[in-house]
């Protein structure tokens, strides 16, 4: 194709406001898709805010036709990730686009020369900017609404990406199931019986997230995180500024009363957290671009009473501290989420995102009914 098509650095103000923008471009006629607060999305990208940032060596480029806007992507080296694993791996993320494969060709082609530059030996992506955040491409289940923090893609990136030679090197997948069905088919009943025996027999208690002592709470998550999490692909320790910072974020979100801890002589050794799906009334609000934050509020929380209870949730964290896996604790965390949910009006859960190789979990999630529903993928490239 002969085009006026050009791919700058973004330098300028007007490029920055191009690039924040481009979601808004790209997804105004995809209903499943879910505008982002404009506050937050901006705050994603401002290394002020972002602590995440600290740690990146990044680019920003925006793609355009003449003086129009038409995709975007980030270039970056994350420096803990690769100290980590002692690798030299350089990423790409932010990729949105018009559907126009010139567009997405030239754009992995500039952040692939840019990062190498930087010296690497190997790019993934995408991602934004870790497993810690944003990452994997959606290559099912576009047919479906993305859940609260959950990234959703076009159908054609997938094409553009793999076009570029980019490979699989891991699959993660968002499991649904069906909470009412699992009660109404006994499922739940059984489990319960197998949760009652667990707690007699390995001296395990439950309990629900302390709101009156959140910091200790923060404190417990950071570290069964960083030990549980410590084996699994892609796996970056959170420091402490990225969990203050994810911690007054998740304050607002969740719903206490489902949040489940497991513990061992009053010790948590297991967590998960489960978030009511704020994507609902956010898709309702039709989030705008550039919108103020106050008014976007107001009118998210209109739409949230006009819509009701919102009756799904996402299982965003989990974590069982490695001597604990195999006695059954996560199958007690399943059930005792899924029982606090029932009470609490919420009739579908997505567990996401769960590693492909993950089979313990893999297996459990499987047993208790449920289907894989979306996939996500990470993708490589030997450079």
């Amino acid at each position: 194709m002969t085009s006026n098509l050009s791919i700058r650095p973004v330098t300028t103000e007007a490029e920055y406001k191009d690039f924040l923008y481009m979601p808004w471009r790209v997804y105004k006629d995809t209903p499943n898709w879910s505008a982002p607060l404009w506050s937050e999305h901006v705050k994603f990208f401002d290394a002020k805010k972002n602590p995440e940032l600290k740690h990146l060596d990044l680019q920003k480029f925006i793609a355009y036709r003449g003086d129009q806007p038409v995709g975007t992507i980030v270039a970056f080296v994350n420096r803990a990730y690769n100290e980590f694993y002692n690798e030299n791996t350089g990423w790409f993320g932010q990729f949105e686009l018009l559907n126009d494969p010139e567009v997405g060709a030239a754009l992995l082609g500039t952040a692939e020369d840019w990062l190498r530059g930087k010296g690497v030996n190997k790019i993934m992506g995408p991602a934004t900017y870790s497993t810690n955040s944003e990452i994997g491409l959606l290559i099912k289940g576009h047919d479906t609404p993305s859940m609260i923090l959950m990234p959703y893609h076009q159908p054609y990136y997938q094409g553009f990406v793999e076009g570029c030679g980019y490979t699989k090197s891991m699959d993660l997948f968002a499991w649904w199931v069906d909470a009412k069905k699992l009660q109404d088919t006994g499922i739940l009943d059984r489990v319960a019986r197998l949760a009652e025996k667990l707690v007699k027999r390995k001296h395990f208690t439950v309990r629900t997230v302390r709101m009156n002592d959140w910091n200790n709470e923060i404190g417990h998550v950071k570290r069964l995180y960083n030990q549980a999490w410590t084996k699994n692909w892609g796996f970056i320790p959170m420091n402490d500024d990225e969990i203050a910072v994810l911690a007054a974020g998740m304050k607002d979100m969740i719903d206490p009363n489902i949040v489940v801890v497991v513990e061992v002589d009053s010790v948590p050794v297991a967590f998960a957290v489960p978030l009511p799906d704020l994507n609902v009334p956010m898709r309702a609000a039709k989030m705008k671009a550039g919108e103020n934050e106050i008014l976007q509020l107001i009118r998210l929380l209109w739409n949230w009473k006009v819509v009701g209870k919102i009756d799904r949730v996402r299982v965003w964290g989990m974590g069982i501290l490695e001597e604990y896996r195999g006695t059954g604790v996560d199958a007690l965390m399943y059930y005792e989420m899924l029982k606090r949910g029932l009470a609490r009006g919420y009739k579908n859960i997505e567990m996401s995102w769960i590693l492909e190789n993950n089979d313990m979990m893999n297996r459990a999630i499987q047993n208790f009914g449920g289907e894989i529903y979306k996939t996500y993928r990470v993708y490589e490239k030997v450079v």
